[in-house]
């Protein structure tokens, strides 16, 4: 069987970034122009400033993943591009930039969905991780415990009832001063303190979840005690969002007897979360997680998921277009 080479291009937040997979599991390239330092001074992403980055970037990017994969534009086989979910703008420029290279190429198009894709980074990581496994997917926009039935078949077992788990954490850095990006900035911290902060959990009849309260709880008692000690106050945060992080996944795991667990998403390199899932090994689970260039948004992730979708049958023509709220499994 012939080699597929897929181009995988991703502009759905702050990064722009271009990659070249082979089969959907070797990574040939990976570049990635993070726009971090840009939105640090606003204290999160401001999306026209994140469009017109992308814009300036991608060329530059798609050409630099062209080179370090030692090919030429027209050694590749399939262009897959995020389209959705994600910042509009941003959105828009892999979308443009991908139809445009498709047609000039007269390469397939194929519009791959941001979630699959953080999906699709465990099997770079992985080699042998195949379906069905149940798969955890943790990030700034998202917050899904997925059934992962095929390489392109899901069932979303559960979903966030407000903020996402990325979302609470970085909301927390920033009214206690830690700034942007607060995941990364909350598990350097909580690292310097212990679990001495009762925080409460939300409970919901089914596996959904919620964590504006435990977000609402730590602002609010930071507020009314200024002098508390925020290593204490993120070391307990962590711990207790990974309690409700466990229990829920385990459940799901237990219902549909599955004892394959994949995390995925920006979150999911957080090293609390990864050293209590990895304990689960001493239950009977398997558990993956993708190396942390994985976890962030990048390029390579999405040529991972476009190249089954592409041998599922998915085209696209020029009529792709984005669509910021974009649900996993839907294909438009």
């Amino acid at each position: 069987m012939k080699d597929i080479l897929t181009l995988g291009i991703e502009s759905s937040c702050d990064e722009t970034s271009a990659s070249i997979v082979k089969n959907g599991r070797e990574v040939l390239s990976n570049v990635i122009n993070s726009q971090i330092k840009i939105h640090e001074q606003f204290g999160g992403v401001v999306p026209e400033i994140a469009s017109r980055n992308h814009i300036e970037a991608i060329s530059n990017v798609v050409k630099e993943a062209i080179k370090q994969a030692n090919i030429t534009m027209n050694d590749i086989d399939v262009i897959a591009c995020t389209y959705g979910p994600g910042l509009v703008g941003a959105l828009l420029v892999g979308v443009s930039y991908a139809k445009a290279l498709s047609y000039s190429l007269n390469k397939p198009l194929v519009g791959t969905n941001h979630i699959h894709g953080h999906i699709a980074a465990n099997y770079i990581s992985h080699p042998e991780l195949e379906p069905p496994f149940l798969c955890l997917v943790i990030s700034g926009g998202h917050t899904h415990l997925v059934h992962i039935k095929s390489y392109s078949e899901f069932e979303v077992l559960a979903k966030t009832r407000d903020d996402a788990v990325g979302e609470a954490f970085d909301k927390v850095a920033r009214v206690i001063g830690l700034g942007y990006p607060g995941g990364p900035k909350v598990d350097k911290l909580a690292k310097k303190g212990k679990p001495t902060i009762e925080l409460p959990k939300t409970h919901i009849d089914n596996l959904d979840f919620s964590f504006s309260g435990i977000k609402t709880a730590v602002i609010n008692l930071h507020h009314k005690t200024p002098d508390i000690n925020k290593a204490d106050l993120c070391n307990s945060f962590e711990k207790t969002i990974t309690e409700v992080l466990l229990d829920h996944t385990l459940r799901a795991a237990k219902e549909l007897n599955i004892t394959k667990i994949a995390l995925a998403g920006g979150v999911s390199a957080n090293s609390y979360i990864r050293n209590e899932f990895l304990k689960l090994g001493e239950k009977g689970y398997q558990v993956y997680y993708p190396e942390p260039v994985l976890c962030t948004d990048n390029a390579a992730m999405i040529g991972a998921a476009g190249y089954y979708e592409y041998l599922k049958g998915v085209r696209h023509g020029w009529d792709l277009n984005a669509v910021p709220n974009l649900k996993l499994g839907e294909r438009i």
